[in-house]
Order: C-alpha cells, then structure tokens, then sequence
C-alpha cells in the first residue's frame, strides 16, 4: 500500500467539502476519480499534496503520517508530483530550465545531471525540440506536456492529475492524454481527476465515482461503467452514455 487515507474531512467555512473519506491505492494502480464539478475530487488532490490542510483523518504514504513531517513538504512533493490542469509553470524559465529547477534545488542533483534527465523526459513526452522555447509561446497541450516532463524529472512514486485537460482546446487533448495512456502502460502509481469518462474507463485499474463530499461507489472500469450498483452513479453516468 503506498498511500491510504482514512476518514478524510475538509470544510471551506462552513461548507463541508470531504465527509469521511477512506480510500488506498496501491503501487503501479492508475485509479480515476469521477464526478460532478463540487463534488470533491479536486480538494481531494490538494490534500494528498498538501497544498490543502485538512481537518480530521490522516493520510499515509509509505506507512508514514504525511503531516508529521511537513518541515519536509518540498520533498515529500517531489515523491508526490501534481499536474495541474492550470500547467503551474514557470513562465519566467525556458522549458528546459522549468524542468531542472526542481531537480537542482530540491533534489540537490548537479545541474548537468538535471539536463540530461530532464531532456530524457521532454524526448518521453514528445517536447525535446521546444527545451529552448520559453514556455510562453507554447500551446496549452504544449505545456500540459512540459508539466508532465517536470514533474517525472522528480522521480517520483506516485502521480497526481487534476482535470489535466480540462483548459485544453479540444484539439489538444489527445496528445496529453496519450503522454498519460503511456505512463500508465509503465506501471506508474497514478491517480486521475477527470471529465473524460472514456480515456478512464481505458487506462483505469479502478474507478472511484464521487458525490457531494462522499466516496459514492468504487469499483473495476467495467463495474462502474457496465454495471454500476449505485443509483446516483447511475443518474451521473446517464450523461455520457448514450
């Protein structure tokens, strides 16, 4: 078990956004988090990378407490890595320096070790020839890709995906989400917030379907889209069925 969580809370206010969630991944399972916009899956990310405190539960990684040892975020966020759907680039740093920045302060590596591995993953991810490029003139698939090479420059065992296409153009949204397919054909630990109901009912190991702050159902791709138990994840899954 690499990461579990037990009976996560999280209010804004008094808006009481997690109610009690439960849930463990394991090592190399791509789970994908389903569910209306305000149901919680986003929050959820936040508090696995600490970018969002919580008010009760705890969250493990590797069987140590994430919240015992937060003078160490930095590094517990390189084994932790987010893609936003926002990129969260640097737009002050070429390509390739936004993916040796991290390496070089956080992981203390040489730089000329940092370029050689951050240009091993920009060639992964299909950006090699735009390492020069400031990433302003990049397209936003562009930079979705660029996020995803930073943050595997990072090594780290496990990923986090918020909505990564959501601020794409359509158009854009088969190359990020076929860099993903290919992640999750080496294993990777990966957990995925998305809208695409389609891209993971494919790439998914498990399916986790939320509902105003609860863990409504959770299941295989085929139970959740063939044969769902719940009758809101039916109601939900209703709209893309056709």
């Amino acid at each position: 078990m690499i990461l579990e969580i037990n009976h996560l809370k999280k209010s804004f206010s008094n808006l009481e956004v997690l109610k009690d969630i439960s849930l463990s991944v394991e090592v190399g399972e791509v789970v994908s988090i389903i569910g209306s916009s305000g149901s919680g899956k986003s929050t959820l990310l936040r508090c696995i990378n600490l970018l969002e405190n919580y008010e009760s539960g705890t969250i493990l990684f590797n069987s140590q407490d994430i919240n015992s040892n937060k003078q160490k975020v930095n590094q517990y966020r390189a084994q932790v890595g987010m893609i936003f759907q926002s990129f969260n680039l640097f737009s002050h740093l070429n390509v390739l320096e936004n993916c040796v920045i991290g390496q070089v302060k956080v992981l203390h590596r040489k730089r000329k070790d940092a370029v050689v591995i951050a240009m091993d993953y920009l060639a992964k991810v299909g950006m090699l020839e735009f390492a020069k490029k400031s990433v302003m003139t990049l397209s936003g698939g562009q930079k979705q890709r660029v996020a995803i090479a930073r943050t595997l420059c990072m090594d780290p065992q496990v990923l986090l995906f918020d909505e990564p296409t959501s601020a794409l153009d359509p158009e854009m949204v088969g190359e990020v989400l076929q860099v993903i397919q290919n992640l999750a054909k080496e294993h990777r630990t990966m957990i995925i917030v998305s809208h695409e109901m389609s891209f993971a009912k494919e790439v998914s190991d498990r399916i986790i379907f939320m509902d105003q702050g609860y863990i409504v159902e959770s299941g295989t791709p085929e139970q959740i889209f063939v044969n769902p138990v719940e009758a809101r994840t039916k109601e939900f899954l209703a709209r893309f069925i056709q």
